[in-house]
């Protein structure tokens, strides 16, 4: 069946969070990360060129009755990319799951505080799910998971990490949790300070870092140390320092 010119006006639309909150429904854009996120959400359609579904006629993992087919001026107008893929799958937004949270304390958790750019907070999911992490929890300020460009930058990693978007403090003071790791540009060098296997890591906003809020439960304040003493950047992106984070605490 082609695609309506309704459906793909809609589809569309989706790169607007607006519209994507209106209709619940949201887009993963190319073979690997459609074949990788297939069975993690709820699949309303899969729109994708005549060739791609010909090459993938024996893919078990397809449901055929819910694709559609396209042109690739069609996908075009659909996609984010600068390149279109052949395929792209459009997903339901799952019902925010309201129950209460609260973190064991001999646990090892993942929080974001007010990270804006949607490729650091993919980026941070992917490395999330590298690390061994099942789940980060983002503070309500911190960008769309479903933007285009977040999803884009997962790589897939979505099927294996869940986000919930929480009340970092409250969270932390219902949990009892004993030790809050932030990283600062004050802090410990954290390749010389003792670091604990539970506790929460805090991943700070790209220009303001630590909310003065979260700041304030932070018990080890760490700094990933320039190298050298000669000139440096002012800071790591937020992405390449929580890689580095994460690979310090797993490897202790």
């Amino acid at each position: 069946m082609t695609i309506s010119k309704t459906k793909a006006s809609l589809y569309s639309s989706l790169q607007s969070k607006k519209m994507r909150t209106k209709h619940g429904l949201f887009l993963v854009e190319g073979e690997k990360c459609v074949l990788d996120t297939l069975g993690a959400f709820e699949l309303e359609n899969l729109v994708a060129t005549p060739g791609w579904i010909d090459r993938n006629r024996d893919n078990q993992d397809i449901v055929n009755d819910n694709i559609v087919t396209a042109d690739s001026s069609v996908m075009k107008k659909i996609s984010s990319l600068s390149n279109a893929p052949e395929v792209i799958a459009v997903f339901r937004i799952p019902d925010e799951d309201n129950s209460e949270i609260v973190l064991h304390p001999d646990g090892l958790y993942l929080m974001l505080d007010g990270v804006q750019d949607p490729g650091n907070f993919g980026t941070i999911i992917r490395t999330a799910d590298w690390f061994g992490f099942d789940t980060v929890y983002a503070s309500r300020d911190t960008v769309d998971l479903y933007n285009p460009k977040t999803i884009q930058s997962t790589m897939g990693s979505l099927r294996r990490v869940k986000v919930k978007y929480v009340d970092i403090c409250s969270i932390i003071e219902r949990s009892g949790i004993r030790n809050v790791y932030g990283t600062m540009l004050n802090g410990e060098n954290m390749f010389e300070t003792p670091l604990g296997r539970d506790g929460v890591i805090i991943m700070g906003n790209e220009g303001k870092g630590l909310s003065d809020e979260v700041k304030a439960l932070v018990s080890h304040p760490l700094l990933i140390p320039p190298y050298g003493n000669g000139g440096h950047g002012e800071s790591l992106n937020v992405a390449v320092a929580t890689a580095i984070t994460l690979s310090r605490f797993r490897f202790n």
